[in-house]
């Protein structure tokens, strides 16, 4: 749906004085060889991005400042500029992170082998282990997708993200259907739609123990085929 009037970017949305140049600023000539180079542009990278979600989380988007970025890293604006030479790009980077984070959380809990049902189990294991353990995560995944609502540009660095994970369970559901674990008459689709809405509503608000629990039942059990 086209937007009614321009809207400005994140970038020209923030103090003349905290944009700072855009362009790629070289770094420092070094005698290391270029694997230790890498290495540590990859931490520091990382570290932008560690420090970017815990203002994101504090502050919300609306308070996330390059300044303050480069001062938890330990690193000037120049440097910041290097490695993310536009907001976008530091959006980008802090996205990059967070699928990095759900990816290596995947890959510690093999799913060969289960059925759909246990693999939805998992699936409901892992959003209740972020939960509870870096709600924070939570939260930065909120702004970003509520900001996406109005900026195209954050749209188009979180859209692939939510339609993977829409995919991805899409995919769980038809497993479901195929292997018997779940309703033959779903639409994994839409499924998909419900499954994503309920636990990232669930999220945005703090719940009494057990609640989230309570939540997984009856999830699964609106997709589990009855025993007949």
């Amino acid at each position: 749906m086209p937007h009614p009037r321009r809207r400005k970017s994140l970038m020209t949305s923030l103090p003349p004085d905290e944009t700072g140049p855009v362009g790629v600023r070289p770094e420092p000539a070094s005698d290391q060889p270029s694997e230790p180079r890498r290495e540590k542009t990859e931490d520091r990278r990382a570290a932008i991005a560690i420090a970017a979600r815990a203002i994101i989380a504090e502050k919300g988007l609306e308070g996330l400042r390059t300044r303050d970025i480069a001062a938890r890293v330990g690193i000037n604006i120049a440097t910041l500029h290097y490695h993310v030479p536009s907001k976008e790009a530091l959006i980008a980077l802090v996205a990059e992170s967070i699928r990095d984070i759900f990816r290596a959380q995947y890959h510690r809990r093999p799913r060969q082998c289960k059925t759909a049902r246990e693999m939805l189990r998992m699936e409901f294991e892992d959003f209740a282990e972020i939960l509870t353990e870096t709600p924070s995560l939570l939260l930065v995944i909120g702004e970003l997708n509520e900001r996406a609502r109005r900026d195209p540009a954050i749209a188009a660095i979180m859209s692939p993200m939510s339609q993977f994970w829409r995919d991805q369970l899409a995919d769980l559901l038809r497993l479901g259907v195929a292997d018997g674990s779940f309703r033959p008459d779903i639409d994994p689709v839409s499924g998909a739609v419900i499954i994503t809405g309920a636990l990232t509503q669930f999220s945005r608000f703090p719940h009494p123990a057990g609640a989230a629990d309570a939540l997984f039942s009856e999830i699964e059990r609106a997709f589990a085929r009855s025993e007949v």
